[in-house]
């Protein structure tokens, strides 16, 4: 349990970092829970708001649309200026820990005495927001780390980077204020959904006021995930009485929020047309609003309080393009009316959370679709997921070939009666989505990973032979997963013996090319990023074929083939819309 450090105030940050520090030394879930149930109670409400969102991860509510904006380099320049080591010490101790925080906790002096407090670090991180210029936002970094302990300076720049590190995530805070409130966990869940501020929902549990909460939009709700399926015999099991067929679609997830524009203070995340403020959110709930500006004008047409769940595609006269069209957006600082005219896209709906007041996600999906049918959504930029009912699997086979080749990435199952479960994966949905084929590469460089193998050589990039007579690699992907913790740490131990050239302090190395590996994917598109030509999207690692030499592995020409076979079955791709409207209008 936590106590006070002698004379150190109940609010002071060092606290907070003690409790991380505990909450980092154990794996056991209701031990992390005691923790922050021992220190939550001695926090006053506005300090009890900062220490949940920040044990969460984050500086600011999920509704806040302010960013710190700190990159690695920033914080690194700054832990330079303030430990006055040597930069090749802190590379190289870097390399070797994987955690800038855990790095600054051995470098710099344990002399200063803790005086930081938990508002005072609110305060520094709103400032720092408000600060432009790299420079100047290093000496506002710089200013927070001369006024803190080494293990305030620890958990300052893990939580200026992003991630705790600590084993605890939003669900594990939402589980201790629970415990705390005497409340079921899923009550904390829902209020924590309809707040976008875990920081206000501890409070409002301390107060038993959580009835009080209501849905606030413009924060990203976690999305409901499918299982993955390649028998259709599984379907029928789970969804004897039928279910909805839709398209998997080839594009990116987004989450749309619209409601009219008032006067709040807030610092809300979208952007405002003709007093309608429009919202959209990426699968890893970051907003991409500005990336998509001719889709927050459509959507304005809407004229309803909605949250919708869908699909960013690109679009041409009414054909699904390659996902490649997309990526040309993707990432930009700056959208040209050029490649917006160039790159058109639309969003296609197949889901409503939340309309007019009223939150959607508990009601059955049969129902959500209804809502979903009845809006307008058949306009050039704003599209409705093609859906059907099934009873039969059987025909569910050349339902999918359909749907591959209107440009899409195979199906998703869904059970007629399934709720909407935010940030789960269960059964109630299921995604029927191939992988192409296999290909046999050789490992020509490696990179340090993150997370749990940080220390390791985890990122793998992979190449194929030009052709048959032609010996020469070139690299075509890169992938990270497949492999169990044993083989990483036997293929990193392997490549660091094998290491040709080293960059970046060693995070990232070329290797001799004699690993080969069996990599599954689902597209193969044209990419300037490997020399190649070509990437391969979504690959994932099946094996390492310890039994294959080099000379035995994939040509440039097979993938050419496979890149050339997915053209024609987008060139064939039948019209995005939803065939009940036609069928209505006809």
């Amino acid at each position: 349990m936590i106590h006070s450090t002698g004379s150190t105030p109940i609010d002071a940050f060092y606290r907070f970092a003690i409790a991380a520090e505990q909450i980092a030394a154990t794996t056991k879930r209701l031990t992390k829970a005691a923790i922050l149930g021992s220190y939550f109670p001695t926090l006053e409400d506005d300090d009890l708001r900062l220490a949940a969102r920040y044990f969460a991860g984050s500086p600011f509510p999920q509704f806040d649309q302010r960013v710190l904006q700190i990159g690695g380099s920033a914080l690194m320049n700054a832990l330079l200026i303030v430990s006055e080591a040597e930069s090749n010490l802190l590379q190289a101790e870097l390399v070797k820990r994987g955690d800038l925080g855990d790095v600054a906790a051995d470098v710099l002096s344990n002399q200063i005495a803790p005086t930081l407090r938990l508002s005072e670090v609110g305060e520094a991180f709103a400032a720092l927001v408000e600060i432009r210029g790299n420079k100047k936002k290093i000496t506002g970094i710089v200013d927070l780390l001369k006024r803190a302990t080494a293990l305030e300076a620890k958990y300052l720049i893990k939580l200026m980077s992003g991630d705790l590190r600590i084993g605890l995530r939003e669900g594990a805070v939402e589980d201790a204020i629970a415990r705390l409130a005497d409340q079921p966990v899923g009550r904390i869940q829902w209020v924590n959904m309809l707040t976008g501020d875990i920081g206000e929902t501890a409070v409002l549990a301390r107060h038993k006021q959580l009835d009080t909460a209501r849905m606030q939009l413009f924060h990203p709700i976690k999305f409901m995930l499918a299982s993955p399926v390649e028998d259709f015999a599984e379907i029928t099991t789970r969804m004897p009485e039928g279910f909805a067929v839709e398209d998997k679609y080839d594009g990116i997830r987004a989450q749309v929020h619209i409601a009219a524009a008032n006067s709040e203070s807030r610092s809300l995340h979208g952007a405002t047309i003709d007093n309608v403020r429009i919202a959209l959110f990426s699968r890893t709930l970051d907003e991409i609003t500005g990336t998509f500006p001719d889709l927050v004008e459509a959507l304005t047409a809407l004229d309803l309080e909605l949250i919708l769940d869908g699909e960013i595609v690109p679009f041409q006269g009414n054909r699904i393009l390659p996902f490649q069209e997309l990526q040309k957006r993707l990432g930009r600082k700056t959208l040209t009316d050029e490649l917006l005219q160039s790159v058109p896209v639309a969003f296609v709906a197949y889901d409503v959370l939340y309309c007019n007041g009223k939150v959607m996600i508990e009601e059955p999906y049969s129902v959500r679709r209804s809502i979903l049918e009845s809006l307008n959504l058949n306009t050039p930029r704003l599209r409705r997921a093609i859906s059907q009912q099934f009873k039969d699997v059987t025909l569910l086979e050349q339902e999918f070939q359909a749907a591959r080749d209107r440009g899409n990435e195979g199906l998703m199952v869904k059970h007629l009666q399934s709720t909407y479960k935010p940030g789960k994966r269960g059964k109630d949905w299921l995604k029927v989505k191939r992988a192409i084929a296999t290909l046999d590469v050789v490992i020509t460089a490696a990179e340090v990973g993150t997370g749990k193998r940080s220390r390791f050589l985890s990122d793998f990039t992979f190449a194929v032979r030009a052709s048959e007579t032609d010996p020469t690699l070139l690299n075509v992907g890169k992938a990270y997963s497949g492999l169990t913790d044993a083989e990483v740490q036997e293929l990193s131990d392997w490549l660091k013996q094998h290491t040709i050239q080293e960059f970046a302090h060693g995070r990232v190395r070329t290797v001799e090319p004699k690993i080969v590996l069996e990599v599954t994917f689902d597209r193969v598109q044209v990419s300037k990023r490997h020399k190649g030509g070509y990437a391969l999207r979504f690959p994932r690692i099946l094996r390492i074929r310890s039994d294959k030499p080099v000379e035995e592995i994939d040509t440039l020409e097979t993938v050419r083939n496979l890149a050339a076979q997915l053209e024609d079955n987008h060139k064939d791709a039948t019209q995005l819309v939803d065939r009940t409207s036609i069928a209505s209008e006809t």
